[in-house]
């Protein structure tokens, strides 16, 4: 199970049921993909096929997002 948390532009941002358990954000674009540590700050953790660009640009999206992420993510691990 991968629930999206919000879609931005071409970007979907989710996180998979049954993955570790530090807080993070997966990101999936039709060029690549990308995962954001929200713990202990937020941070890029991995990025393929997607530019410079595209990651900036996820990053401040994360960052806008940050607190919808986290709401999202304790209402889901909570169940």
């Amino acid at each position: 199970m991968a629930p999206t948390v919000f879609r931005e532009g071409a970007f979907r941002f989710f996180f998979f049921s049954r993955e570790e358990s530090r807080m993070h954000i997966h990101v999936s674009h039709t060029d690549g993909e990308a995962k954001f540590w929200l713990e202990p700050k937020i941070e890029l953790a991995m990025s393929q096929g997607l530019s410079q660009k595209q990651i900036a640009d996820t990053l401040s999206m994360v960052q806008t997002h940050e607190k919808e992420i986290r709401n999202a993510w304790q209402n889901h691990f909570r169940n």
